[in-house]
């Protein structure tokens, strides 16, 4: 790195390699007379084997050099907890400490996105992007064998990108009673998940490399070997952006480059001749927004900022799933990943892993069912949905709130992603890390049943807590502010009693007056399931939304190109600016939009 002339202009900064820079600065440096630079706060950790090893991901979290580790304020819905935020610092973002889960948005989902003012963001637009950025493996025969996956259409699969999408060849009886009990409550997908239509459970796909057993993330697919060795392509890691610079001579102010803090302490200037890319995460890219002067006039002079761009806009609108992590202490005979506490099991699973890249710590076998609004009965009806919904009438005044309302009225649109996660789950009141999570605490060998809302009603916050750009943003999710999110989740959780009944095929593997967590509560009624989510809801990984695409007067940031409203020559592409959260996992919708804007990005550039 130190042979780079950084006093030679680039057409392009990207400010962030993470999931979306990444891809961003892929595509743009396709073309060889353009100049690009990357700007990563991390470091590389693209041969890292707690990286590269699916099933050792526990062990990145809470650490400096790979984990940003967000806690968050207090939240009274959840008896005051503090909710801790797992995001990837180090290339490659987030998608290099994530599950794997590769799940896809619904249509009606995407389709709002468009309704709110986005035209050409619906879901037929997007989902060439949805196939682009990926490379999807036939199943094996094991896989089919077990789970079926009668729904795989491996026409609606095909394609080459940089990221290696798989079924796991490790799946087991967990999975097949999960199916199964699903199906049992007329909820049994079929249709491949990638047409925006599936609603039941199924077995998702995870973004592994077949062949090596690795993790396919945005360091290894977009920024491989020979995409590093591009000329025109240049990667400065352990580097943080403090601040974007304008030219304030004109009519709007025009980014023309960033103020960088070398791992040394020493501020450099960076110049841009075409573009600035902030792809930062939800998080940080409006932390950087406001530490240059886009935001809340009031938070700006706060922080003695001089105000540029005055949109109050800028880290409000922020969403985030919500996930009920209930635990269920299984039968003898039943698998749990329970077992790797043993480190006689754990030093024996990576000797197998190491020699040939076999056995579970290269596999994912977590499973998904989407659901409408469901409770301890069932499928709710329609009249019960428009019942419950009128109820709230006087909070769901936005056009977002409008349209998570037609969504949840839909019977083909799902309120609820269900989760079956391996291991037994620990919620502490104050976690130092997301592995106080995961890591078992408890002696006995549990299985995880997990309730997420799709379409949270509420919205949170993040804005900076200082000029400096090393201290961390204050991230305040507002879980269940809007009162009607604890209602849905309490009815998620009410159903999760009808999948662990004994009578299930999935109840039959749990152990029959065994231990559940959290303890001694079952959701026999409604204010049981709301303690419940009191006790057990934290984060699922999916921020989004504090640099929302919408009209501006609509709370938005960045308009449908996703240009920085108010400004020339900036634009933030990354999961910051979705409208509305995605369905499911979202990692294959921040590609998708990444790729989608590198397109846009190329178009205004000919039409220079």
């Amino acid at each position: 790195m130190a042979s780079v002339d950084l006093e030679k202009p680039f057409d392009y900064v990207v400010v962030g390699g993470g999931t979306a820079g990444l891809v961003i600065a892929n595509r743009l440096s396709e073309d060889s007379n353009v100049r690009v630079l990357v700007v990563e706060a991390g470091a590389d950790r693209s041969t890292d084997p707690l990286v590269l090893c699916p099933g050792l991901v526990a062990g990145l979290y809470g650490k400096d050099e790979y984990d940003w580790n967000f806690i968050s304020a207090p939240q009274p819905t959840l008896n005051n907890r503090v909710i801790n935020q797992a995001r990837g610092k180090m290339l490659g973002g987030s998608s290099a400490l994530n599950f794997l889960m590769l799940v896809y948005p619904s249509k009606g989902n995407i389709d709002a996105w468009a309704a709110l003012g986005n035209e050409g963001w619906d879901f037929d637009s997007l989902a060439p992007y949805l196939r682009k950025f990926a490379t999807v493996h036939t199943p094996p025969q094991s896989s089919k064998d077990l789970c079926g996956l009668t729904y795989h259409n491996e026409d609606l699969a095909k394609g080459d990108g940089p990221i290696h999408v798989t079924f796991s060849e490790g799946y087991n009886v967990t999975n097949q009673a999960w199916l199964k009990t699903f199906a049992g409550q007329g909820l049994e997908v079929t249709t491949d998940p990638r047409d925006g239509r599936a609603l039941g459970a199924f077995q998702n796909q995870a973004s592994i490399d077949p062949v090596t057993h690795t993790r396919s993330y945005a360091a290894s697919g977009y920024y491989s070997p020979e995409v590093a060795k591009r000329p025109n392509l240049v990667v400065l890691t352990e580097t943080l952006v403090n601040k974007i610079i304008f030219d304030t001579t004109g009519d709007e102010p025009v980014a023309t480059g960033v103020e960088i803090l070398t791992k040394d302490g020493e501020k450099k200037q960076i110049s841009a001749n075409l573009e600035v890319i902030l792809s930062a995460g939800a998080l940080q890219s409006p932390q950087i927004l406001e530490l240059s002067g886009i935001g809340s006039k009031d938070i700006l002079e706060k922080h003695n900022i001089p105000v540029i761009v005055e949109n109050p806009n800028v880290g409000e609108s922020m969403q985030d799933h919500p996930i009920v992590c209930q635990s269920f202490e299984v039968a003898d005979t039943t698998p749990s990943g329970d077992v790797l506490r043993d480190p006689n099991v754990l030093n024996a699973l990576i000797g197998m892993y190491q020699s040939s890249g076999a056995g579970p710590l290269g596999q994912s076998t977590i499973s998904v069912a989407y659901s409408p609004l469901v409770d301890g009965s069932g499928i709710v009806s329609a009249e019960a949905k428009k019942e419950l919904l009128a109820s709230h009438e006087k909070t769901l005044t936005t056009p977002d709130a409008q349209a998570i309302k037609k969504l949840v009225e839909s019977s083909d649109e799902a309120t609820f992603q269900f989760l079956l996660f391996p291991t037994q789950v620990s919620i502490p009141d104050t976690p130092k890390s997301m592995a106080e999570y995961i890591l078992p605490a408890l002696p006995e060998n549990y299985i995880t049943v997990m309730t997420i809302l799709n379409h949270p009603f509420s919205r949170g916050s993040v804005h900076i807590s200082s000029p400096d750009v090393r201290a961390a943003p204050v991230w305040d999710p507002k879980y269940n502010s809007n009162p009607l999110d604890m209602e849905l989740l309490a009815r998620g959780v009410e159903f999760v009693e009808r999948i662990v009944d004994p009578s299930t095929p999935f109840g039959q593997l749990l152990k029959q007056g065994g231990k559940r967590q959290p303890e001694g509560l079952v959701a026999t009624d409604l204010e049981k399931a709301k303690e419940i989510v009191r006790k057990r809801q934290i984060s699922v990984f999916h921020v989004s939304g504090s640099c929302a695409m919408k009209p501006k007067e609509q709370g938005g940031v960045v308009d449908t190109r996703l240009r920085v409203y108010g400004t020339k020559r900036l634009r933030v592409v990354d999961a910051s600016v979705f409208p509305l959260e995605p369905v499911g996992n979202i990692q294959s919708v921040v590609y998708a939009v990444a790729e989608k804007a590198a397109d846009l990005i190329k178009e205004d550039r000919k039409a220079l």
